[in-house]
């Protein structure tokens, strides 16, 4: 006898494992023509010079306030904290050296393009979603205005030109604060302290965090414009697509983070060998 449900539960299985792959491969796959459709508009026809500078504004220039203000209060605990920790080793001296290479090279990227993320990409899923579903992009095209060109391209290049600026403020806030702690609760010496950043923090890891920043910048533009661009349902879509715009964009910087630091500490054992 032929156990049917067996068979079933088997054919159930093997759609959901090819479920499982085939759609993160597609949705790749959609995001990579989405990205190569944006470039190409940025160049034919060409992206307007006024629309970047008004994106660059609303990406970079109202979120310095927010990059100031998180550099600083992670740069005051970070120096609580590795106070704390090198007051045993009578290290005092170090804690702007670790501050400083921590930010560089990790947080104020990814804490960085969190924020800007929660912020700017957020908006973004929402403007372009309530276009979309209010048939706007579509009169657009009746216009012989590329959506393209006009609604994303400006988003991406803006969002990836101002965040290594963004990182930078972030640094330099967070470098400050720990100095102020460091100095006045744990009495380290001004000289002490700027001598072990330069012995310890190199231009190539703020190099790479800029290199980060880029990417991160890319991430969260590309998915913010995707989702609301696809976006369908009304209202009650508009909030979907700009929910999963953020919390994809979140969870894809996570990944492509590890991969990078990854790459880039086999990269550097390499070089020492």
């Amino acid at each position: 006898m032929t156990n049917k449900r067996g068979v079933t539960n088997k054919a159930n299985s093997f759609g959901g494992l090819s479920g499982a792959i085939i759609e993160p491969v597609t949705f790749g796959g959609s995001i990579m023509m989405f990205i190569g459709n944006t470039l190409l508009r940025t160049v034919r026809p060409r992206m307007s010079f006024s629309l970047f500078i008004k994106q660059c504004e609303f990406v970079g220039n109202q979120s310095i306030l927010v990059m100031i203000l998180a550099g600083m209060m992670i740069g005051a605990v970070f120096g609580l904290q590795f106070g704390e920790i090198f007051r045993i080793f009578g290290a005092e001296g170090m804690i702007g050296a670790a501050a400083g290479y921590a930010l560089s090279k990790e947080l104020a990227p990814v804490i960085g393009s969190f924020l800007v993320t929660a912020r700017s990409g957020s908006s973004m899923a929402a403007e372009i979603a309530t276009m979309r579903v209010n048939e706007q992009i579509d009169a657009m095209r009746v216009m012989a205005v590329n959506p393209y060109n006009y609604l994303v391209a400006p988003r991406i290049w803006a969002s990836v030109v101002m965040m290594p600026l963004l990182t930078i403020i972030f640094i330099a806030s967070g470098v400050f604060c720990s100095f102020i702690i460091g100095v006045v609760i744990y009495n380290v010496d001004l000289a002490v302290f700027f001598d072990k950043i330069q012995w310890i923090v190199k231009p190539r890891h703020i190099w790479e965090g800029w290199k980060k920043a880029m990417i991160f910048g890319l991430i969260f533009s590309s998915l913010g414009c995707y989702k609301g661009f696809f976006a369908r349902g009304g209202a009650k879509g508009v909030g979907r697509a700009t929910t999963e715009a953020v919390v994809l964009s979140l969870v894809t910087i996570l990944i492509v983070d590890f991969f990078i630091s990854y790459l880039t500490h086999i990269m550097a054992q390499d070089s020492f060998l």
